[in-house]
Formats: structure tokens, sequence, C-alpha cells
């Protein structure tokens, strides 16, 4: 679907022109979405806005790093959004002069659709231009990774403090899977900085029609992604590393156990199997309380041995 918005010379919005009439036209400014476009659409791109082949090959081809890459008739820009319900990357791309941008996307992006309202609803037409739709478009989809972030921060308490009594096992593997979704964040976050960093700093956009400083505070939320996320990766790691301690803890703890028990049932097993061996001259096997004092040593030696192991620790 291809959707379009204009600005005329009256400052007044017109809605739902053609590409062509757009560039034939005597507007301010426009703005065209390509939303989940058809093939047909697609060649739009192509003719007649004759954007270079490289930005369309770069939109056609999904899931590209976030970017900015300058062209002698616009600038192009590969951005990401998240998925809030699988935490996939959703790529959408940009192109951008003082006449126009251009927004080219394959998924539905609630971003673009709330601008996109904003902008329709608006009687400021003088307030708006590319580089203001550029802006909000960042905005909020920056502004929508801090609920993904903080859903990630609510996992992760909940798995410290084990409030729901699950399972060691049960825990391990929410764990994986919330650092999963931290490296997700990671890889779409830290690009995303890098492009507004490097917006910031261009010099080929200083005639951007909005202040530097929007970008700015854009680039501060992005810089508190990017520490919360590694704040709550390195909580992962010790979470993970305080479960696999532990786990090896009990572990030990069995196994010292299991030793001791073998421990006291050697010395019994080797008097039960020294009078277990049929000899028929055992002098022991004919005296009348031969099976009593056996039992009786038996009985001293694990009270012996038990004694011993107590006063050298074993038993905490």
């Amino acid at each position: 679907m291809i959707r379009t918005i204009a600005v005329n010379q009256n400052y007044q919005f017109i809605h739902d022109l053609q590409p062509t009439e757009l560039i034939q036209g005597d507007y301010l400014w426009y703005w065209i979405d390509f939303q989940q476009p058809t093939q047909s659409e697609i060649e739009v791109l192509n003719d007649p806005l004759h954007f270079h082949p490289l930005a369309i090959e770069d939109c056609i081809y999904t899931l590209q790093r976030p970017k900015l890459d300058y062209y002698e008739e616009n600038t192009f820009f590969v951005t990401q959004a998240l998925n809030p319900l699988t935490l996939t990357k959703e790529e959408i791309n940009f192109f951008l002069t003082e006449q126009y941008i251009v927004t080219f996307h394959h998924h539905p992006s609630p971003e673009i659709a709330e601008v996109w309202d904003r902008l329709s609803l608006s009687t400021k037409a003088r307030k708006w231009n590319p580089s203001q739709v550029l802006y909000h478009v960042l905005d909020k989809m920056v502004d929508n990774y801090f609920p993904l972030v903080y859903q990630v921060e609510d996992t992760l308490n909940e798995i410290d403090e084990n409030s729901k009594g699950r399972s060691m096992e049960a825990l391990l593997e929410v764990l994986f899977d919330t650092r999963h979704d931290l490296l997700s964040l990671r890889h779409t976050i830290t690009p995303m900085r890098d492009l507004v960093y490097r917006i910031i700093n261009s010099q080929r956009m200083s005639g951007m029609q909005i202040k530097i400083e929007y970008f700015s505070d854009i680039h501060d939320h992005l810089l508190k992604l990017t520490e919360m996320v590694e704040a709550n990766r390195e909580l992962a790691s010790d979470i993970r590393d305080s479960y696999i301690s532990l786990n090896s803890h009990q572990t030990n703890h069995v196994m010292k156990v299991l030793t001791v028990i073998t421990t006291l049932f050697m010395p019994l097993t080797f008097i039960a199997g020294i009078y277990g061996m049929n000899f028929h001259y055992m002098p022991e096997l004919t005296w009348k309380y031969g099976y009593f004092s056996t039992l009786l040593l038996m009985f001293l030696v694990v009270l012996g041995m038990s004694l011993w192991f107590k006063k050298k620790g074993w038993f905490k």
C-alpha cells in the first residue's frame, strides 16, 4: 500500500496523491509511505522516484544493519524497530531531503502510523517538515524500546527472587531465554545508537530543518538503553553463575554424604567378607559369642569412624 500526504504553498495538507503528481506538482514538501508494498508498488522506487539502485536493494532485502548512506539525490537511512511480542527486528527505511521524506517497511509500523495520524490531524502545517517527521518516527521507535527492556528487567528480578518457587531447571530455562532477548535488544539498540550519533555529527546533514538537539535527545535515550541492556546482561550472567555454583554445591554435598556412607560401610564389608569365606578351620566360627562379638566390633568401628569424621568437619 502506498499512501501520501503533501503540504502545498498555502500550508495545507493534501492527501492521497499519486507519486507522479507529487514530483511534478508545486508542493513545499511531501511524505510517501510504502507499507507492505506489492512488487508493482516497489517499482515506484525506481520509476518515477528514481532512487539509487543500491538503496532500493537495501529496501527489498531486509535485516540490514542500521546505517546511513549519502546519495546525490537524498540521504538514505536503515533503522530497526522491535516487535513487542517476539522481539524480532522489523526494518524501516527512510529517504530524506528538504523536499520530501519516503518511508518503506514490509511490516505494519505503529510508530509511523502514530506520526502519520498526528500529521493528518495537525492544523499547524508550518511546524512540520521532512526532518521533523524523521525525528518523531525515530523518537517513537526508541521510546518503544523502553517497555521491552523494562519487561526483561522484571523477568530477571523474578528469577533472582524466585517468587513463584520454580525449580532450578525451570529458572535456568527462563534465564537463557531472557539472555537471548537481551542479545536481540543489544543487536538492535547499539547500531541504532551509532546511527543517531552519525546523524548528530554529520556535516552533510547541516541543512536539516530541525535542530540537532532533538536528535541528541534520542541519542541520550539510546545511551541509557544501552547501559540498561549491559547492566541486565551482567545481572543475567551473575544469576546464571550463582545458580550453577549453587547446583555444583548441592551436587558436592550429595557426593560428600554418599562418600561418608560408603566409607562407613567399607570396613563392615571387609569384616563380613572375611567371615563369609568358606574355610573349614576358622576358630571364630565355633565360638559361642562370635556372632555378637562381630556385631559389636562392627558397631564400634562405625561409631569410631563417625566421631573421627565429625571431628574433621565432614558432617557440616
